[in-house]
Formats: structure tokens, C-alpha cells, sequence
């Protein structure tokens, strides 16, 4: 872990940040600003909730259809630790441990801006477990993406009072060991502390943030292995050139050509006469195509910046113009629908790229069938294309959207709700896809390029393919796949570009 530490105030949290914290578990410290901020808050309500009998959303009410029925100021703990325990009800697998870290990074990130009314001891005690690598279980089932991600939250939550269960040095344990190992007592929640840190996207905006930092490393994966399709497809090179691309510039067009253009920029073969006109759509339109994804990505990373940079829960609190207001900052419309935009947008990464794979198996422009020596009795890359057919299908299922969808809960008092926590899940799935189908396309690239030698394709390119064949060796006769499929996979997820 580094030795630096990620200052969570409100100044605004980017992109390279969030990289930071998922690659090196880079640790945090909450600034003396924000603690002030936070202090001021809970100084305020505790002032608010001893002078005043006025009913108080979450604060001295019950929760949704129960918000009429008061609460003894007596019970409000009570109150707040019923409403985690209660409110526990995921299932499903468990939430991967990077993300479970966002999740707790960007609940902290919103407790720090002062208008939740938490304790400090409270967000130091959150900062403590993720420094500690205290990682609460958290299941990717139970949100609706509205009135916060209630379920995953409360869970993410409970070890805070000493419940839940978490992963600590290696081992799965009930959070109350986890505590007493580390010599630390239960909080003890007051008013609206509860409802604070349950309200929120977190779950979904963590999910959001790590989908993008894995879009934007597959988008430069899918530009360099398309432009190594496009060599050992032996294409011609007319649709990158600028001036095309400058009377319809999207900025992500221009960037894709202008990216391709670059790799293939002193490729012998990319350089020699072609004896065709024009090429398939999946060459020929890799800049429109990958270009509107990249757009894409752009977009939703906006959208989700705004998001870990905001208040999230209700109600909110403002000491300074006396304020306690209900609203519906937790509402997950917003992600929802983003999510929904980028698990589109990268399933067509896919689906261009298993149509590259499947034309370089197609035995034309002088390449054997299934690119392996003697076809019929080798069956060579025949099936891996199958493979990365089933997985682009099975992502344009999960491409539909979930944001068209909505239940009512809590006896209708939640009448609308996003299922953006439902988007936030299958969008990683996807994403996963997304990357499998793209090692098929690179593991089949490589191989047909060796039947273009001795040309070569260019530096950038060769350089790459040379540190592939140390971990994947050329396939001259039939072998098991699998596992030169699975080597792929990791070479993607492991080289530097």
C-alpha cells in the first residue's frame, strides 16, 4: 500500500484518482476541513433535535410508509441500528472486493461535504477499515437504485456497530472479531446516522467508476487488436485517412482513426498494393464504431464524476440557513440510465470484434481456413470464434436496459424506482465479455498474421506481438484452446500499453 495518502474533502474527486485507489489500494485520510464540516453538522442536529419536537424524516420517523409514526427521542439509536439491521437483506454473490472499496471510498467522499448530520467518529471509523483492508460482504442483489442502494449499503455498514460479516487478512469472520482484533468498540449510532449511510448510490457508483476505468483500458485494447485484424486481414488503409473523418467529426472518430492510423503508420504490410477496393464494415468502420463507444465512455464518465462528487442521502441538512429537507438526492435515475448507455456501447466492442474474427477464419485474401495447416484434419480457430459468438449474444441479452423497468415498494410510498443497481451489475458483466471476446480476436489475429510473414506489420504492433508469443506459441496443429484462450485473457489484463 502507498505511503501517500488520498485527502476526501470536497474539493472534487477525477478519474485518475479512483484509478489510483483500485490499482495500489492507495490509502485515505478524511482533511481537517471536512472533519470540521462534518462536526458543524452533527453539532447542529444534536442542537436541532434537544430544542425541537418537529418530526424529521429518518430522524425521529420511521422509515418510507412508516414515516408518520414518531419516535421517542429515547429510541433513536435503536431507531438507526433496527434500520441496518432490517434493512441487511442482500443475496446473490458477493460484491468484488475492489469494488466493495470504491463503495466505501465514495460513501465517505459524500458523509465528508457536512450535510448528513453523522458523527466523525463515524467516517473516521469507515476510513479506518479501508485503510485496515476491512472489507465488509456485500451481495450484488437487493437494490432497486432508489431510496439509495438500501440493502448493499447495510451491509456494507453493519461491521460499523459490530454486525455483518467481513474479509480481513486472507479470511472471511463476523465483523464483531474483526473489531476485537483490532482493539476497536462499536459505534454508537445517533439520530439519522442510520438512514445517512444507507442513503446513497454508492453501490452503484462504485460499480459505475470501476466499469469505466475497465473501459477505458479495453478501448485501447480494441484499438490496437483491431488494428492487428486489420493488417493480417490485409486491408486497405484509405477509410483512416483525416480528411474523412474531418466532414464528420465526432470527437471519437476522429480520435479512433487518428489512433489507428499512428499504430499502422510504418506497417510494411499496411504499406503494400491491395488487389481489393473495399473492405468489410467491421474493418472499414472501426472509426465510427469503436469511435462511438469511446463518446460513450466520455459521456457516462461525466455523469459519474458529477455523482461521487454530490450528497446522496436524505433527508439533507443545512446548518447554516436552518434547514432539514427532504428529497430524492438517492434516486439512481441518472447512473441508470448511463449504465445502461456504456453496457450498449461496449457490447459493440464486442460484436465488431467477433466479426473480425470471424472473416479472418473465412479463408480469404490468402488465408488457409480456420488458420491452421491442413484444414479438415486440423480444426484450428473454427470453435474460438464459436466462443465469441455465444458471449457477443449473450451480452446483446444483457443490454437491455433495466432502466425501463420499475416496481413499486415500500406499500407504494416508493412508486418509481431506477434498477440501476440491476444495470450496475450486468454492466460488469458485460464488460468481462467484452474483454474475452477481444483476447479470441487478438489470440486469432496473431495467428494469422504469421501467414503474412516475411512482412511484418508495425513496431508498435510487432513489439506486442513478440511479448504475446513468450505466454502463446503459433498453433500448427490442433490443440486444446482453452487454455491459449485463457493465456490471452491474462496477457490483456496484465501488459502494460
Amino acid at each position: 500500500m502507498s505511503h501517500s495518502a488520498l485527502q476526501i474533502d470536497s474539493s472534487s474527486t477525477n478519474m485518475d484518482q479512483i484509478k489510483l485507489l483500485i490499482r495500489q489500494q492507495m490509502p485515505i485520510a478524511v482533511s481537517e476541513s471536512a472533519q470540521q464540516q462534518i462536526q458543524k453538522c452533527r453539532t447542529y442536529l444534536d442542537q436541532k433535535m434537544a430544542d425541537s419536537d418537529e418530526l424529521f424524516y429518518g430522524i425521529n420517523t420511521g422509515f418510507g410508509f412508516l414515516q408518520n409514526v414518531q419516535i421517542d427521542k429515547k429510541q433513536l439509536t435503536t431507531l438507526q441500528e433496527n434500520l441496518l439491521k432490517s434493512h441487511a437483506c442482500g443475496l446473490g454473490e458477493e460484491v468484488p472486493a475492489e469494488i466493495v472499496r470504491l463503495m466505501m471510498v465514495l460513501k465517505i467522499k459524500s458523509l465528508s461535504y457536512g450535510y448528513s448530520g453523522v458523527q466523525l467518529i463515524t467516517v473516521q471509523r469507515l476510513t479506518e477499515m479501508y485503510n485496515e483492508d476491512v472489507l465488509p460482504i456485500v451481495y450484488t442483489q437487493g437494490s432497486l437504485g432508489a431510496s439509495g442502494d438500501l440493502s448493499p449499503l447495510s451491509h456494507l455498514c453493519l461491521p460499523l456497530i459490530g454486525l455483518g460479516e467481513v474479509h480481513y487478512k486472507g479470511q472471511s469472520m463476523e465483523a464483531k472479531e474483526a473489531l476485537q482484533k483490532l482493539g476497536w468498540t462499536p459505534i454508537t449510532l445517533q439520530s439519522k446516522e442510520g438512514l445517512a449511510l444507507i442513503n446513497g448510490t454508492q453501490f452503484m457508483s462504485a460499480y459505475g467508476m470501476y466499469c469505466l476505468t475497465q473501459a477505458h483500458r479495453l478501448m485501447k485494447w480494441a484499438n490496437l487488436i483491431a488494428a492487428l485484424s486489420f493488417d493480417a486481414f490485409d486491408c486497405v488503409t484509405y477509410p483512416l485517412n483525416q480528411h474523412i473523418h474531418a466532414v464528420r467529426p465526432h470527437s471519437g472518430q476522429v480520435s479512433v482513426a487518428d489512433a489507428l492510423r499512428k499504430i499502422l503508420h510504418d506497417s510494411e504490410i499496411a504499406a503494400q498494393k491491395k488487389s481489393q477496393v473495399q473492405d468489410p464494415y467491421s474493418f472499414r468502420c472501426i472509426p465510427q464504431v469503436h469511435g462511438a463507444t469511446q463518446d460513450t465512455i466520455d459521456y457516462v464518465e461525466s455523469v459519474f464524476i458529477q455523482e461521487i462528487n454530490s450528497v446522496t442521502d436524505n433527508p439533507n441538512i443545512f446548518p447554516d440557513e436552518d434547514l432539514i429537507i427532504s428529497g430524492g438526492n438517492f434516486h439512481g435515475q441518472p447512473l441508470a440510465l448511463a449504465l445502461d448507455f456504456l453496457s450498449i456501447a461496449m457490447s459493440e466492442l464486442a460484436n465488431i470484434s467477433e466479426r473480425r474474427t470471424y472473416q479472418l477464419i473465412s479463408g480469404q485474401r490468402n488465408l488457409p481456413p480456420f488458420l491452421v495447416k491442413n484444414p479438415g484434419l486440423n480444426s484450428g480457430f473454427m470453435i474460438p470464434q464459436y466462443t465469441a459468438a455465444g458471449i457477443v449474444s449473450e451480452n446483446k441479452q444483457l443490454s437491455t436496459p433495466s432502466s425501463v423497468d420499475s416496481i413499486p415498494s415500500s406499500n407504494n410510498q416508493e412508486d418509481h424506482v431506477s434498477m440501476g443497481a440491476n444495470g450496475a451489475v450486468k454492466c460488469k458483466r458485460i464488460i468481462d465479455n467484452v474483454e474475452k471476446v477481444l483476447a479470441i480476436e487478438l489470440l486469432t489475429a496473431a495467428q494469422a498474421i504469421e501467414f503474412r510473414r516475411p512482412k511484418k506489420t508495425s513496431a508498435q504492433l510487432e513489439k506486442i506481438l513478440a511479448a504475446f508469443r513468450k505466454e502463446v506459441s503459433f498453433n500448427e496443429a490442433d490443440r486444446i484452446l482453452h487454455t491459449d484462450m485463457k493465456k490471452s485473457i491474462e496477457f490483456i489484463q496484465t501488459y502494460s500499453i
